[in-house]
């Protein structure tokens, strides 16, 4: 066992309300067990996060979990938020565009421009490619695709106008309309994809299945202890999970393939 673990939950970050009410979830969930780690999080390699060998726990996207990281991580669980679009462990991902946009359906932005926050996210672009195999033409629906980095940075691209619209996590959408709606309030929704399994907390696989039910419990722990943590985070608490629950994101991958889709462009 690891003499210093490392401890970070670093995909939901802002607003600054979400990032202090999860580092505090973290906090306690740890303080249960009477465990100790490196919470500082990690700083633009997520994927050498991931994959360090003394992580007790962090969260990672489910499309890396399938494509990169299988074998390679202990899946602990899967948030149960509770949001309009996100819940009973699943989220999806939301289309947005400019509320002055005079385009009302993903159908009607054939040859703009998009911008996703990762050419290996889920939301920015697994599901949206599965939403859009139908619709394609000789394997093309946009006239170009941006890479922004992250999804708060894709609404900014799209409210400046560099970007006609974006797929964007439902949580990180929600988030951002209760607690700093001046970042939503010039954009719409104009459409859905289909659910998937919310982002899975993982740990290294020095993590032995024992302790991993213990992290577990204390992640449900600590939210039944505190209702601030339960309003702020929008999660009811975290099921147990495994690859099988993340399996049809490579089915959403597939079907995309068979329908002359392979790639999100």
């Amino acid at each position: 066992m690891p003499s210093a673990w490392r401890a970070a939950l670093p995909m939901y970050v802002a607003p600054p309300e979400v990032l202090a009410a999860s580092q505090e979830w973290l906090r306690q969930s740890l303080a249960l067990l009477g465990l100790t780690a490196d919470q500082h999080s990690p700083e633009g390699d997520l994927a050498r996060f991931w994959r360090d060998p003394d992580l007790l726990l962090g969260q990672t996207c489910g499309y890396p979990l399938m494509t990169q990281l299988r074998g390679q991580v202990r899946i602990i669980g899967r948030p149960l938020y509770r949001l309009p679009d996100s819940r009973a462990g699943f989220h999806r991902s939301l289309l947005i565009a400019r509320r002055d946009d005079p385009r009302a359906s993903l159908e009607a932005f054939r040859g703009s421009v998009l911008v996703s926050n990762a050419e290996d996210s889920n939301t920015g672009m697994n599901l949206l490619r599965h939403r859009l195999a139908p619709l394609q033409e000789r394997g093309r629906f946009f006239a170009s695709v941006m890479i922004s980095g992250a999804h708060r940075q894709s609404l900014r691209e799209v409210v400046a106008g560099r970007a006609d619209i974006s797929a964007v996590d439902s949580v990180t959408w929600n988030y951002l309309t209760r607690f700093s709606p001046r970042e939503t309030a010039e954009l719409k929704v104009v459409g859905q994809t289909v659910a998937s399994p919310t982002l899975p907390l993982i740990s290294s696989l020095a993590v032995g299945q024992s302790l991993a039910g213990e992290l577990l419990g204390a992640l449900n722990a600590s939210l039944g202890e505190s209702a601030g943590l339960r309003d702020v985070l929008a999660i009811d608490g975290v099921i147990a999970s495994d690859e099988t629950d993340y399996q049809c994101l490579l089915d959403y991958q597939q079907q995309a393939a068979d329908a002359g889709y392979p790639l999100l462009r």
